[in-house]
């Protein structure tokens, strides 16, 4: 142990890993699941091996990581690198929903009003889409959608998607305390708050599939019912891809807290990526 913690007053260089291509594979997997669904190729079945290869990714790279942290492998200047890398990840994270809402601004705002002839645009009316009423929800001119008719219906705020939000900023809370609990080294807490939070992360995750389900079978609106079929998917979907990969990883991590709970050596300096991911989820919630 002394040797190892010798060698990490040098910067740690991690030696050869399959967890980063396992985990390019896994998402491959994911999203091939998702198209093949999508497009009614295969069941919703076809999800599950990706689901499965993305949280043994998390279990066994966790593990690795951890158990490097925990042999004195790691120093500040690997801890600074961690903080920098959830930083970007973040940053990268605002900017890829910012892309998402600028498009459905860009939609809502401009486009349709547009094609409605609003403003100077009157020729676009008058040349292409005379017999088109600009609004919104819109599925466009072509009044795209599964129904002969081209109607749907738009998902009611109030309902399941208000319990999700309470749900979320429930597990924002819960989250907050896990952290601090580690922080402070109150074991118990931890354990419970932590468990709670990832109980609400799928909690979440399964009343959006329920959503999804009657959306597609009931409402008529899916991915391919126009512009507002493919911004609402968008967007709720890979929010929810998000809560799904947030509430494996601090599964993983609430395991390991158990695991050290049992060995007796909680401790919050050394569990690096326990705590990283907390902040992560907190800032993203």
């Amino acid at each position: 142990m002394a040797q190892a913690h010798a060698e990490a007053e040098k910067y740690y260089v991690p030696h050869g890993s399959p967890w980063p291509i396992y985990g390019s594979l896994s998402l491959f997997a994911v999203m091939a699941g998702a198209v093949a669904t999508l497009n009614d190729w295969l069941s919703v079945w076809s999800l599950l091996p990706g689901a499965i290869m993305l949280m043994l990714m998390f279990v066994f790279w966790f593990h690795t990581v951890i158990g490097e942290n925990q042999k004195g492998m790691y120093n500040m200047a690997v801890d600074r690198s961690f903080r920098m890398g959830m930083m970007w990840f973040i940053f990268s994270e605002v900017m890829f929903f910012s892309a998402f809402f600028g498009a459905l601004f860009y939609a809502r705002n401009l486009s349709v009003p547009w094609m409605s002839g609003e403003g100077v645009k009157i020729f676009s009316k008058l040349l292409l889409w005379n017999n088109y009423v600009g609004g919104w929800p819109t599925n466009g001119p072509g009044a795209l959608g599964p129904r002969l008719n081209g109607t749907f219906e738009t998902v009611p705020a109030i309902g399941l998607p208000a319990v999700n939000t309470a749900i979320l900023l429930s597990s924002s809370v819960t989250v907050t305390i896990a952290h601090h609990a580690l922080i402070m080294g109150h074991r118990t807490r931890l354990k419970i708050f932590l468990a709670a939070t990832f109980l609400l992360g799928f909690t979440f995750v399964t009343l959006q599939a329920m959503e999804y389900h009657e959306a597609y079978t009931e409402m008529g609106l899916q991915l391919g019912t126009g512009i507002y079929g493919s911004t609402f998917f968008m967007l709720t979907g890979f929010h929810g891809l998000h809560v799904t990969i947030g509430a494996i990883m601090l599964t993983v991590i609430g395991f390991n807290f158990v695991g050290d709970w049992l060995r007796d050596r909680l401790d919050p300096q050394t569990n690096l990526g326990s705590s990283r991911i907390g902040t992560m989820v907190d800032s993203a919630r």
